[in-house]
């Protein structure tokens, strides 16, 4: 186990030595252990570790069509989770929007305000305007009871439970195959955004991008498979995979491109 964690940064030993204490947990009392909302990245941790293990399985859901952020459950392999077993609601904000127009942002901080740990939330969808977003059932009353206004508007919420109405993504992540000197992060955002070295370090270091919903201002910052960039005025980027090398040692990599809209 400790070659694997070595590949992780060390700000994220925290988290590994949690999915650690969670495979330990169910190897010893032989249940389902269900997570929080993950990020991208943190379902990349748990699969890296867990998935070394044959007697466990790990499984996943995030409600929407291709979610972001997923509950997980890791498991004997001999079980076989239900969608019930994820202890997930969903629930749209009804709100006057003849005279205003919510944001993700808006939304989000309303719900942070709470007291919410973003850990006890998934995605937030919004298509004109409907809003729907999932949370883990334990905190349902909480935020059904308190989560009267957002902004100066006043909302209602009202439970979601026929799937046919979920707001269907319509995002698409354009993959593409790259071949880079370095792992740097500015090295990274010049190549894949066909930027200069100079306008990448400046984007960076003016706080612009996030490597996993945190500033990175460091250019010589070191990206790693299921990283997920966001680059304001360039949308976000995913590390896929990392293809191997070239004859001249170069890196290949398959990143996805979420352009802004």
């Amino acid at each position: 186990m400790e070659h694997l964690i070595q590949h992780f940064r060390k700000d994220e030993q925290p988290f590994i030595e949690r999915v650690m204490e969670w495979q330990r947990d169910v190897e010893y009392r032989h249940h389902m252990r269900l997570t929080d909302f993950l990020d991208p990245r943190e379902q990349f941790i748990v699969s890296a570790i867990i998935g070394q293990n044959d007697e466990l399985s790990i499984h996943s859901y995030g409600v929407f069509e291709e979610p972001e952020r997923k509950r997980m459950i890791i498991c004997p392999s001999y079980m076989s989770p239900s969608v019930d077993d994820f202890q997930i609601k969903v629930f749209s904000i009804h709100y006057p929007s003849k005279f205003l127009q919510l944001k993700h942002r808006d939304v989000l901080g309303a719900l942070l305000s709470l007291g919410m740990n973003r850990s006890k939330f998934g995605d937030i969808k919004i298509e004109d305007d409907v809003i729907q977003f999932v949370l883990s059932a334990e905190v349902a009353e909480y935020i059904q009871t308190n989560l009267v206004s957002i902004g100066k508007s006043k909302v209602q919420l009202e439970e979601l439970n026929d799937i046919e109405k979920l707001i269907q993504s319509k995002e698409k992540w354009i993959e593409k195959s790259f071949t880079v000197s370095s792992m740097r992060l500015d090295t990274i955002l010049s190549t894949t955004l066909k930027i200069s070295r100079e306008k990448s370090k400046l984007l960076i270091q003016s706080g612009k991008v996030k490597v996993n919903w945190t500033v990175r201002e460091s250019v010589s910052f070191e990206l790693q498979e299921g990283d997920i960039l966001s680059i304001s005025g360039f949308g976000r980027l995913k590390i896929l995979t990392t293809e191997g090398r070239t004859k001249k040692e170069k890196i290949r990599l398959l990143i996805g491109h979420l352009e802004q809209k």
